[in-house]
C-alpha cells in the first residue's frame, strides 16, 4: 500500500492523536473500557474535591492533574494505534476514487458511475481503464496493475477460467481487453472491507480480548469495594481517609496499565498484518492464527520452488550419458515449459551441447498432450521421444522394441527418491532416463524447525504419489504429508484435526480449495486466486505468497504474547504501588506498619503522588511496545511462560520500586 508511516510516532499520526485523546473522553466511549472509565470518574471526583477541600488543595490539584493525564495517555495509545490504521485507510480511499464503468447491456456499452453497479453486472475494461469493482474475468486476458492494493509495481495476468480470474476494484488494466462480472455488493468491495478493517475505531473485540476485559472489570469492582470499605474503617480507627486519597489508591490498585493499552495492542496486531499485505476479515482471525497448532501447506510454490528441474541423466545399458543428453536436449528444444528448458540447460552445462536452430525446415516437433503424455522431435530421419515411463514403455513396445529392466529399475529408484523420471527413446530403442527434481526452497527446513519448537505440526499437501511425497517431506522437514490429495481429502483432514482438538490453518487459491479454506480456523486465500477462494478464507494475502502463512502465525502469536506480557507486567507493578500508598495512608495511625514503607518514601502525600505519577508515565512508556509487539521468538509454551514471568513478571515488580522512589525524590527536591 502506498502510505506506511515511517516510525511509531510519525508526526502526521501523533498530532491528530493528541486531539483524539480529548475527544475520547466522551463517557459513551469511555464506558467501553471499564478500567479507564473508573479512572476518569475518579479524576472527575478529585477535580470536584478541589473546590470543597478545606486543606491540602495543592496536593489535590496535582493529584487531579495526574489522574486526567493517566486517562489521556491511555486514550493517546489507542488513538496512535488507530491513526496508523487510518493512514493506510486514507491511501486505500484514494485508490477507490470515483470511477466510471462501461456496463454491458446486451452488445451495447453504457457509461455509468461505478457506485451504481450491481452484483452480476457485466463491464468491459480495456487498456488504461480502472476496474470499477471486485469481479471475475469471464472473457479475455489482460495485464493488471495492482500497485494500489499490493504496493507491488509488477503487473499481474488476469484471465477467464482457472485460478487467476479474480480482479479487485481500484486496480488498473494496462494491456488488452477483458469482460468482468461484478461479484461484490454495493459498498462491500474488497477495498471497502480493507478500509473497515484497518480503521481501529470500527474494530470489534475478539473473544480473548472480551474475556480479559471481563477479568479486568472484575478486579476493578473488587478493588472498588475494598476502597469503599476503607472509609468506615478509617473513621473507626481515627484516620480520615479523604476522597482524593481513596481514589488515588483505587487507581493504583486496579490494572490501569493493561486497561489503557489493551485496545492499542489489538489494533496494532491487525496493523502489523496489513503491513505485510495480508487482509484479515476480523480480529478473531488474527488471534486464531496465534493459537493454531496444525499448518497445512501446498507443496508446489510453498515448500518447493514450483517447477521441477532436470538433475541427472541415467543412460540405458550400452548408451553413454552424452548420447542420452544429446537426444533429451533435441526432444526438449521446442518444449517451453520450465522442465523442458532445464533439460536443455543441463545438457549444455554437463557436455557443452548447445541448442540447435529451431527454424530448420526438416525438424518436426511433436508437442506434449495429455493423451500421449510424451513429446519429441523428428529430425534428419531420427524420431526422438521423451515422456512418462508407462507411456514410453507402450510407445517403444508398440514399435517392436524392448524396454530394458535396468531402465525400469532406474525409474522406480527415481520415484522412490522423490524425483520425476522421464524416459527418452529414439525409435524403438530406449536411451535412458532424465530425472527431474523438486527444488526445496532455501531456509524452509529451518522455518519448519522453528514451528516445531512452537508446538506447531506441519502437513504438506501434494498430488504426487506417496513415494515422491515422502522423499520431499523428508528433505523439507515437515512432520506429515498428504499424497494424491483431492479437495475432499483436504476437507476431511481439516475436520479430523479439528475433531481432535487442534486449530488448523491452510492456504489456497482455487475454487476447489474453497471448502477447505472455509473449514480451516485460519484460511489464507491468495489475491491472485478465484473469487470463491477469497470469499471462503478469513484472510487474503495480497502478495499471493503461500509461505506468508508462516509469518501470519508469527504475527498472531506475537499479538497474544504482547497482550499476555503486558498483562503480567501490569498486575506485577501494582504490587509496588501497594507498598507505596497503603503504608503512607495508615502509618500515622498504625506505626507498626512503618517497616512496610520499604521504599523509604518521604511523606504520605509524596508517596501517593509518586505512585499516581508513575501509574500515568508507565502507560506512555509502554506505548511503543504495545504498537511494535513483544519481540517474537520461536519457543515452546513452557519456555515462553518462563521468559514472560522472568522479564515482565519480575520486571513488573522491580521497575515500579525504582520509578516511584525516583519520582518521590524529585518531588521532595
Amino acid at each position: 500500500m502506498s502510505h506506511k508511516p515511517s516510525s511509531l510516532f510519525d508526526l502526521s499520526i501523533v498530532i491528530p492523536a493528541m486531539g483524539e485523546s480529548f475527544k475520547k473522553l466522551d463517557p459513551r466511549l469511555m464506558v467501553k473500557n471499564p478500567v479507564m472509565f473508573v479512572t476518569m470518574t475518579g479524576a472527575v471526583l478529585t477535580t470536584a474535591s478541589i473546590f470543597t477541600a478545606a486543606a491540602d488543595r495543592g496536593f489535590i490539584i496535582q493529584l487531579s492533574v495526574w489522574l486526567w493525564i493517566t486517562v489521556l495517555f491511555a486514550n493517546f495509545a489507542e488513538a496512535v494505534a488507530e491513526g496508523r490504521g487510518k493512514a493506510q485507510a486514507d491511501s486505500l480511499r484514494r485508490a477507490r476514487k470515483d470511477t466510471m464503468a462501461r456496463r454491458l447491456n446486451g452488445q451495447q456499452e453504457n457509461l455509468v458511475p461505478a457506485t451504481s453497479l450491481e452484483k452480476g453486472d457485466l463491464v468491459v475494461c480495456e487498456t488504461g481503464d480502472v476496474i470499477p469493482a471486485d469481479g471475475e474475468v469471464i472473457e479475455g486476458i489482460a495485464s493488471v496493475d495492482e500497485a494500489a492494493i499490493t504496493g507491488e509495481s509488477a503487473p499481474v495476468i488476469r484471465e477467464s477460467g482457472g485460478d487467476r480470474s479474480a480482479v479487485t476494484g481500484g486496480t488498473r488494466v494496462i494491456s488488452d481487453r477483458i469482460v468482468i462480472r461484478i461479484t461484490s455488493e454495493k459498498g462491500n468491495t474488497f477495498i471497502d472491507r480493507m478500509i473497515s478493517m484497518v480503521e481501529g475505531a470500527k474494530r470489534q473485540k475478539t473473544p480473548n480480548e472480551i474475556a480479559l476485559t471481563i477479568l479486568l472489570s472484575a478486579m476493578t469492582l473488587i478493588f472498588l469495594l475494598v476502597c469503599l470499605t476503607l472509609m468506615p474503617f478509617g473513621i473507626y480507627a481515627g484516620t480520615n481517609f479523604s476522597v482524593p486519597v481513596l481514589i488515588a489508591l483505587l487507581v493504583c490498585l486496579i490494572p490501569t496499565t493493561i486497561g489503557g493499552l489493551l485496545s492499542a495492542i489489538g489494533i496494532s496486531g491487525i496493523d502489523r498484518l496489513i503491513r505485510r499485505n495480508v487482509m484479515a476479515t476480523s480480529g478473531r482471525a488474527v488471534e486464531a492464527a496465534g493459537d493454531i497448532d496444525v499448518l497445512l501447506l501446498d507443496k508446489t510454490g510453498t515448500i518447493t520452488i514450483g517447477n521441477r528441474m532436470a538433475s541427472d541423466f541415467r543412460p540405458a545399458p550400452g548408451i553413454t550419458e552424452q548420447v542420452l543428453a544429446d537426444a533429451a536436449q533435441l526432444a526438449s528444444l521446442a518444449d517451453e515449459t520450465p522442465e523442458g528448458r532445464s533439460i536443455v540447460v543441463l545438457a549444455k552445462e554437463k557436455f557443452n551441447i548447445r541448442g540447435r536452430e529451431l527454424a530448420e525446415p526438416h525438424a518436426v516437433f511433436v508437442p506434449f498432450t495429455a493423451q500421449t503424455r510424451m513429446s519429441g522431435v523428428d529430425l534428419d530421419g531420427r524420431s526422438i521421444r521423451k515422456g512418462a515411463a508407462d507411456s514410453m514403455r507402450s510407445y517403444v513396445m508398440g514399435l517392436g522394441g524392448v524396454y530394458p529392466a535396468e531402465v525400469a529399475k532406474a525409474v522406480e529408484a527415481a520415484a522412490r527418491a522423490g524425483r520425476t523420471p522421464l524416459v527418452v527413446a529414439e525409435g524403438p530403442s530406449v536411451l535412458g532416463v532424465v530425472e527431474l527434481k523438486d527444488v526445496v526452497k532455501g531456509g524452509i527446513k529451518e522455518r519448519f524447525a522453528q514451528l516445531r519448537k512452537m508446538g506447531i505440526r506441519t502437513v504438506m499437501i501434494t498430488g504426487d504419489n506417496p513415494m515422491t511425497a515422502a522423499a520431499i517431506a523428508a528433505e523439507a522437514g515437515v512432520d506429515d504429508f498428504m499424497a494424491q490429495a483431492t479437495p475432499e481429502d483436504k476437507l476431511m483432514r481439516i475436520r479430523e484435526e479439528q475433531a481432535a482438538g487442534h486449530l488448523v490453518a491452510m492456504t489456497g487459491d482455487g475454487t476447489n480449495d474453497a471448502p477447505a479454506l472455509a473449514q480451516a480456523d485460519v484460511g489464507v486465500a491468495m489475491n491472485t486466486g478465484t473469487q470463491a477462494a477469497r470469499e471462503a478464507g478469513n484472510m487474503v494475502d495480497l502478495d499471493s505468497n503461500p509461505t506468508k502463512l508462516i509469518e501470519i502465525v508469527e504475527i498472531g502469536k506475537q499479538l497474544l504474547m504482547t497482550r499476555g506480557s503486558l498483562t503480567t507486567f501490569s498486575i506485577s507493578n501494582d504490587v509496588a504501588k501497594y507498598f507505596a500508598i497503603i503504608p503512607a495512608m495508615i502509618m500515622a495511625t498504625f506505626p507498626a506498619v512503618a517497616p512496610l514503607n520499604i521504599m523509604g518514601l518521604v511523606s504520605p502525600q509524596s508517596a501517593i503522588l509518586s505512585a499516581v505519577i508513575f501509574n500515568a508515565l508507565i502507560i506512555v512508556a509502554l506505548i511503543p511496545l504495545a504498537l511494535k509487539g513483544v519481540p517474537y521468538r520461536a519457543l515452546g509454551a513452557v519456555a515462553v511462560l518462563r521468559r514472560n514471568l522472568l522479564i515482565y513478571g519480575l520486571g513488573g515488580l522491580i521497575v515500579p520500586f525504582i520509578g516511584i522512589k525516583a519520582i518521590d525524590v524529585l518531588i521532595n527536591l
